[in-house]
């Protein structure tokens, strides 16, 4: 319960710290930066989202997609903000960066509007690849997230196989779902009850990895690429899953680096991610 508590602490510090920061996003040479909304039919509202493109494609090209996802309490502009990752547009790839609010990219047991999976890995992606010369199989699409958006990683790669080839999951707080109350984290607890549904029940089971990777199967399952900083609290339950994966013979990496729970840590595993990634999508 400790562990819990100081993981929700860390989470929540790091990204409000995050989100004071102006919007500067890191364009690098031979990319471009565009900034969509559109309208969810999922969610019934309109929705952003921001993409990095290399500066010239190709008439006809059908580039590789790159979907990714912040953390809690972070949005949009955070992987633009706080890394380089439009260095890889600059390279061949787009990248696709949505808002998915304190949602975990997932349809909320409690609240029947939140439908952020449909959102996010329907009306998202159909925008994308109406909008962009971005390639439409699996095959060429891939996710990484942090924190909050590597939950959503692990979970929509163990249950819509279909979609990605590969993703990627920096943090992910694995045993979200198994935390128990605490008055001091009464609105944490609140939050995954809406989010996830009560203790015990159906709905929260079947929004659990660690109940999902049980069931999946391997020969489906993307490629998944796990990172967590050797400083943070969730150390030791990434470290399990990757356990749970190995035991079922999924095809994974598990990668730690020194570092805690920001983006200094989440910095570190980007080259290597993305280098395994390129590889990956290459050999498709």
């Amino acid at each position: 319960m400790i562990i819990c508590m100081v993981c929700g602490v860390c989470v929540s510090a790091c990204h409000k710290a995050a989100s004071v920061h102006p919007d500067q996003p890191y364009v690098a040479p031979g990319s471009e930066v565009k900034d969509v909304v559109f309208h969810s039919a999922a969610l019934k509202r309109d929705m952003p989202y921001r993409v990095f493109l290399p500066a010239h494609v190709d008439p006809g090209a059908k580039l590789p997609v790159v979907y990714l996802l912040h953390g809690g309490n972070g949005g949009f502009r955070d992987w633009s903000n706080y890394s380089t990752v439009s260095t890889y547009a600059a390279k061949g790839l787009i990248v696709v960066m949505p808002e998915g609010e304190f949602s975990y990219y997932i349809n909320a047991a409690e609240r029947p509007t939140d439908r952020f999976e449909d959102y996010t890995f329907g009306d998202l992606i159909a925008d994308v690849e109406s909008r962009f010369p971005a390639a439409g199989t699996r095959d060429k699409r891939a996710i990484i997230g942090i924190s909050m958006g590597g939950f959503a990683a692990v979970k929509i790669a163990l249950t819509r196989p279909e979609l990605f080839s590969f993703v990627g999951a920096f943090s992910p707080p694995i045993e979200i779902t198994h935390r128990r109350f605490h008055i001091r984290r009464w609105g944490e607890w609140l939050r995954i009850q809406k989010i996830f549904g009560p203790w015990g029940s159906a709905a929260r089971s079947s929004r659990d990895p660690l109940t999902l990777v049980q069931s999946a199967d391997p020969a489906r399952t993307p490629y998944i690429y796990l990172t967590a900083g050797e400083n943070e609290p969730l150390l030791e339950s990434d470290r399990a899953f990757s356990e749970r994966l190995k035991a079922r013979h999924f095809a994974y990496e598990f990668h730690t680096r020194p570092g805690g729970h920001d983006w200094n840590e989440w910095n570190s595993q980007v080259p290597g991610c993305f280098d395994v990634l390129v590889t990956h999508l290459s050999s498709q």
